[in-house]
């Protein structure tokens, strides 16, 4: 007799979508994950990975720039504790650095270089991120980010056991940091426009999931990265459990406002509903309907 895998309770995740703006308009980074990683290997992914317990101790609550209390408003979510909620914020900005090599800091004193390069080797050594910063006198510059969604993985053998909920920020990329890979969870970076990545992904080109999908074409409504960051500072971070189902033989994804799903209340803009495709998912409505 076999027995059907439970999907566990959805883990505390952190990513974070970086934003430039370049002459065609706006752009975000997207990596390609290793092949090899069992989470979405081959896929081109936002920066982002679970909570670390030290995210959430007393040493990182104080190493930012903003009280744990104003960071918890600032997510929308009264279910949880101000340090869990400041957590999730410095893990967004640790793996900002940690995967991409990008530091979103402010230093303590005028003078004090942001030395991002050094800040990653040290963070990859072992060394905490706390220990990092109070090294280079530094502390997290959580008020670049701005919450702009929370995802959580749906209840569904098919989509597999591993859940996670992940809060997604915005947040402007530093203009005088380069982002880079790190070659071994991350193979590749690239910049793109969020109409361009789907076009990619459209094509072939590039290997996308679902909530990756959806976020792009959120962010293809918008011209600058300013209107990002100012459209998510004036929201509720919506939350978004997807719900898969079997349609007509076709794998399908519902999302809140679909006939599908138990929730009626639109959580995002464009379709409600993507069904796969062989390799892809997109709206029954074809490519076009995604920007709707």
């Amino acid at each position: 007799m076999t027995t059907t895998p439970v999907p566990e309770t959805p883990r505390d995740a952190a990513t974070v979508v970086l934003l430039r703006d370049a002459p065609g308009g706006l752009e975000v980074l997207l990596q390609r994950r290793h092949a090899q990683m069992t989470d979405m290997g081959g896929l081109y992914v936002f920066p982002g990975g679970k909570l670390d317990p030290q995210d959430s101790d007393a040493q990182s609550l104080a190493a930012l720039d903003q009280a744990p209390q104003a960071l918890h408003a600032h997510l929308g979510e009264p279910d949880l504790t101000a340090p869990l909620a400041a957590g999730l914020h410095v893990a967004a900005l640790r793996e900002a650095l940690e995967e991409c090599g990008l530091l979103l800091a402010e230093p303590l004193q005028a003078g004090v270089p942001l030395d991002a390069p050094r800040a990653r080797a040290m963070l990859r050594e072992g060394q905490p991120l706390a220990q990092v910063l109070s090294h280079l006198g530094l502390r997290l510059a959580t008020q670049r980010l701005a919450a702009w969604s929370r995802w959580i993985t749906p209840l569904s053998p098919a989509m597999g056991t591993r859940r996670f909920d992940t809060r997604f920020f915005v947040a402007p990329a530093p203009l005088d940091q380069t982002a880079a890979h790190d070659n071994e969870e991350a193979t590749e970076s690239v910049w793109l426009a969020p109409r361009a990545a789907l076009e990619q992904y459209r094509d072939g080109q590039i290997e996308l999931a679902p909530p990756q999908i959806m976020s792009l074409a959120h962010l293809a409504r918008y011209a600058r990265m300013q209107d990002v960051v100012d459209a998510a500072r004036r929201q509720r971070p919506p939350t978004i459990l997807p719900q898969a189902h079997l349609d007509a033989g076709l794998r399908t994804i519902a999302y809140p406002g679909d006939p599908l799903h138990a929730e009626r209340e639109r959580a995002l803009p464009g379709p409600t509903r993507l069904r796969q495709h062989g390799r892809q998912f997109l709206p029954e409505a074809g490519f076009e309907a995604l920007f709707l």
